[in-house]
């Protein structure tokens, strides 16, 4: 049976989607922007965005009682490849012990003119 996650500790979709999906113990979590859910605005640069992207994540795993360490694959998708290496910095700092796998991928645009979202799947373990 599948369970709608939604919290207000991260942004309301912008779309016909739900901020994640528990199916079982597995956490399909749909890709997040780097808004800022209270101001509904993006910081400025792509470290920030990373970070409060991350803030996002965070928020929608404690909403379904999971933790960062649930993670098991993330995707990640930049607006520039030129902004890997900060993104990756921010990345690396937000796990302990196994990095989950990873994609990560240039687009053409993202929504909302951001330059960073990642999405992840979480499993309870």
């Amino acid at each position: 049976m599948k369970q709608i996650i939604s919290t207000p500790n991260a942004p309301a979709a912008i779309g016909p989607y739900s901020q994640a999906i528990l199916v079982g113990d597995t956490l399909y979590a749909s890709g997040q922007l780097g808004i800022d859910p209270t101001t509904g605005t993006f910081p400025e640069g792509v470290t920030a965005q990373t970070e409060q992207s991350f803030r996002n994540i965070h928020a929608i795993l404690e909403a379904a009682g999971l933790s960062i360490d649930d993670v098991v694959k993330t995707t990640c998708f930049l607006a520039d490849m030129g902004d890997f290496a900060a993104m990756n910095s921010v990345y690396e700092r937000q796990f302990t012990g196994s990095f989950p796998a990873r994609s990560a991928v240039a687009v053409k645009t993202l929504p909302k003119g951001g330059l960073v979202e990642i999405e992840i799947i979480a499993i309870k373990g």
